[in-house]
């Protein structure tokens, strides 16, 4: 397997909302109320990679997964219930999705990883995230990666568990 982790570019707004549409359906017929809402659309990913937000993770040049990385940029975590580990710079990431015919090779650790090493180009130890309380391949994801639970944020009414990885700068 030959992946590379790059931003993402506007042509490529098709093939990552295909993929997002397969996460949608996949949260659907887990049961979840996450992502049911009309949220993410493809304006939204738009949004991401005009703002140079919007990363995949591709196979052999082929898009296998996508996500948004943004640097303290999440107005909603200045609120939340309980206590981050950092008050300090963070990269946070949004809208991960990983290809239904790709799932179960370890792609979103993967993609994990990239986020950390993005993190540490732009000198920063905090990586922030959040997801769905049901959500429990990410929630699996997180415990795996040392992510840490730090209590609940508020995205569109519903809370979220969120959580925050302090990465060590001498390893």
């Amino acid at each position: 397997m030959n992946h590379q982790f790059r931003q993402a570019t506007t042509q490529e707004i098709p093939a990552i909302w295909e993929i997002l549409q397969q996460a949608i359906a996949r949260r659907k017929a887990d049961g979840s109320k996450q992502w049911q809402d009309g949220y993410p659309n493809p304006t939204v990913i738009e949004s991401d990679i005009t703002k140079d937000a919007g990363y995949v993770i591709t196979d052999n040049d082929t898009i296998v997964g996508y996500v948004a990385l943004l640097i303290n940029d999440e107005p909603e975590y200045a609120n939340i219930e309980g206590e981050w580990l950092t008050n300090g710079d963070f990269v946070v990431f949004h809208r991960v999705a990983i290809a239904e015919n790709q799932l179960g090779k370890g792609l979103a650790k993967k993609l994990l990883l990239h986020i950390e090493e993005f993190a540490i180009a732009n000198g920063i130890v905090s990586i922030k995230a959040d997801t769905n309380f049901d959500n429990l391949a990410m929630i699996a994801v997180f415990e795996k990666l040392g992510y840490q639970y730090c209590g609940q944020v508020y995205f569109r009414g519903s809370a979220r568990r969120a959580y925050e990885k302090v990465l060590s700068t001498n390893g």
